[in-house]
């Protein structure tokens, strides 16, 4: 007679296993495996790879076959905006009010349609932060130079193209509130990116091969993405849109983290990016001497809040010398001209002292054609070298070609003096239409019931700051790189970082800073970080050079087994 063991009755039930004097020959249960977790909202997410439209665009002359999937919409509980909304370009009406604002527009070379291992090319779009609609950059019968789009570049290289939608600042919900307020558009994009991690068995595409390229605040967006990869403090806002990978619990079964980043001229760590302008604007007086200095006091305040705020961060210059304040000019000046050697070398002629430049002016078909009497850059075009670089003359002439912003350049809203907005209706409660989340504009907003500031208030910008119910902070923290760049993300491997020599929309310095707190963080494997010669505020203007970059970028990862 066989009878069951002890250890055996732990893997049966009690009924089955009885006492000891139980039935002969017993089978042994196997147990069931423990429950593997699953997202709240996964079920709801899956891909349907049957589900799309076949076009073809025309790339340098050759036809090209092209699966789109039409606005995927990569959240489980998306939020329904007003059908109706304002922004700096007009007032637009919805055709997908649920959705339009958290989906995304996938194409497929159909070269690639049963592949794995195809690069993803993730491009976001939320120029200035501001809330981005679904737009599709590929339409049937679209022509493209892969020389100059990156779109038909991207496509032509067999990488898979998504548009990405994000919720951002000036969005109105259904319901009259502000969804769009920090971190949204981050917190959007990392759903997006798993969606894609959730869905990579059923559709083409390697989601661990993900490259995100964004402009501006599609660049500081793409720089927050690549720096905050599968951390914490998102996970909350995660679950509050049905991200892919948050379990009923509120834990994390995917990552959201993302190969290589392609990001143009950032506009990124906002909560000191006024310390930064106003620095680079008034250290050799440019300000004052172009008579745009409309707040006095209020540059050289935020000018030497720079000072104590660059000492913080303990970074370090190409050359391994402390970058201070004291340094970063000389930084800066060193960067200008690597970047115009390197457009020397390109073959580029810059005009000699006294010689005519001629830039564009302006973006899309707004854009001129300007010219400058060259006086602040020396060169030997056989030699192709500097052989001299007047700084003050230099940041005059960024000053000159395009209005330098007011002071604050970003926090803006509530005082008058500014007669500007910025950046300020990104924060705040979603009942908020804006909140100032700097130190200077939350002490100096002078706008009467606007709830905001000391004189609504009572509080200070430090007594503010110790409340419990603060989020300003926390907002300010959660959309900056900086804050996460070094710790505990898992940040993004590579990275591919211009900004324009005439972009006055930030200061170099706030590429500067993010390019050296990359080259410090061991996670990072590549920063290719250039200041892009006679370029404004601007991108995808190399692409041939960018796109050489990601394929190298992915075959290195390939090597790596990443």
């Amino acid at each position: 007679m066989i009878r069951t063991t002890i250890g055996a009755c732990l893997l049966m039930s009690l009924a089955a296993c009885g006492s000891d004097n139980g039935p002969d020959n017993v089978t042994p249960v196997t147990p069931s495996p423990p429950a593997i977790p699953v997202g709240a909202y996964d079920s709801a997410l899956a891909f349907d790879k049957t589900k799309y439209t076949s076009i073809n665009v025309i790339i340098d002359g050759v036809n090209t076959p092209v699966r789109w999937y039409k606005e995927v919409c990569y959240v489980g509980k998306p939020v329904l905006m007003a059908a109706t909304q304002t922004g700096m370009f007009g007032t637009s009406t919805l055709a997908n009010p649920q959705c339009g604002y958290q989906s995304m527009n996938i194409f497929v070379p159909e070269s690639v349609a049963t592949s794995q291992e195809a690069a993803i090319y993730f491009a976001v779009n939320n120029s200035g932060w501001m809330a981005s609609y679904i737009k599709a950059s590929i339409t049937d019968g679209a022509t493209f130079n892969s020389s100059t789009s990156n779109v038909g570049a991207a496509i032509k290289a067999g990488y898979i193209y998504i548009d990405v939608a994000t919720r951002g600042r000036g969005i109105i919900a259904a319901d009259g509130s502000y969804p769009g307020k920090a971190p949204a558009a981050i917190v959007d994009a990392k759903a997006a990116v798993r969606y894609l991690r959730l869905n990579d068995a059923a559709m083409p595409g390697n989601a661990n091969h993900i490259v995100v390229n964004g402009t501006s605040g599609g660049g500081g967006l793409s720089a927050a993405l690549g720096a905050t990869g599968n951390n914490a403090d998102y996970l909350s806002y995660l679950a509050a849109i049905g991200a892919a990978g948050v379990t009923s619990t509120g834990t994390s079964i995917l990552h959201d983290d993302v190969l290589a980043i392609n990001a143009y001229c950032p506009i990124t760590d906002l909560g000191n990016a006024d310390l930064h302008y106003e620095w680079l604007y008034n250290i050799l007086n440019t300000r004052q001497t172009l008579g745009s200095l409309p707040n006095s006091s209020g540059s050289s305040t935020l000018m030497a809040k720079f000072v104590a705020y660059q000492a913080t961060l303990g970074l370090k210059n190409s050359s391994g010398v402390a970058l201070t304040a004291t340094t970063m000019l000389e930084t800066v000046k060193q960067e200008v001209i690597r970047s115009a050697e390197t457009y020397l070398a390109s073959g580029g002629k810059i005009p000699g002292l006294g010689e005519v430049m001629t830039y564009s002016a302006g973006m899309g078909p707004a854009a001129t054609t300007k010219t400058y009497v060259n006086d602040w850059i020396a060169v030997d075009n056989g030699t192709k070298k500097v052989t001299s670089l007047d700084m003050e003359k230099y940041l005059k002439f960024v000053a000159t070609q395009a209005t330098l912003k007011t002071t604050p350049a970003f926090d803006q809203t509530g005082l008058t003096v500014t007669g500007a907005t910025g950046e300020s209706n990104m924060f705040g409660t979603s009942t908020q239409i804006y909140s100032n989340f700097t130190e200077y504009s939350w002490d100096n907003n002078d706008v009467a019931g606007d709830g905001i500031g000391y004189k609504d208030t009572g509080y200070s910008w430090t007594q503010y700051a110790a409340l419990s119910s603060t989020n300003v902070l926390a907002q300010v923290k959660l959309i900056n790189p900086m804050a996460y760049i070094g710790g505990t993300s898992t940040t993004s491997p590579y990275w591919y970082v211009r900004a324009g020599t005439r972009d006055r929309d930030t200061s170099f310095t706030v590429s500067l800073n993010l390019s050296r707190a990359l080259a410090a963080d061991s996670k990072v494997q590549d920063i290719n970080y250039r200041l892009a010669w006679d370029q404004p505020h601007a991108g995808n203007y190399d692409v041939p050079e960018a796109m050489a970059w990601i394929a190298q970028t992915l075959k290195a990862a390939a090597a790596k087994g990443l």
